[in-house]
């Protein structure tokens, strides 16, 4: 099952992201769930994420964003976690 993650940071969080930034991309690699992943763009600086899941259900796709290192570094303002259909690529 795919899932995206939207992520929005909160404001003026730049300095959190960039500080578990390699903690995060760490995750990322260990997990193995991960399908697609970038941060979002906003102003010319990153200011949230959007990851592409490939994980057994929802359950697990709750699980994977509650111990990604942003989270647990209280980076987000909002998180959506939402079932999604590959069309093209």
């Amino acid at each position: 099952m795919l899932i995206a993650l939207f992520a929005r940071d909160k404001a003026g969080a730049l300095q959190t992201r960039k500080d578990n930034r390699e903690a995060h991309l760490v995750y990322i690699k260990e997990t193995g769930v991960v399908a697609q992943a970038g941060p979002l763009i906003e102003n010319g600086e990153m200011a949230g994420s959007l990851v592409i899941l490939d994980v057994e259900d929802m359950a697990a796709a709750e699980t994977w964003a509650a111990n990604d290192p942003y989270a647990k570094a209280g980076l987000f303002a909002d998180v959506q976690l939402v079932e999604w259909k590959r069309v093209i690529g």
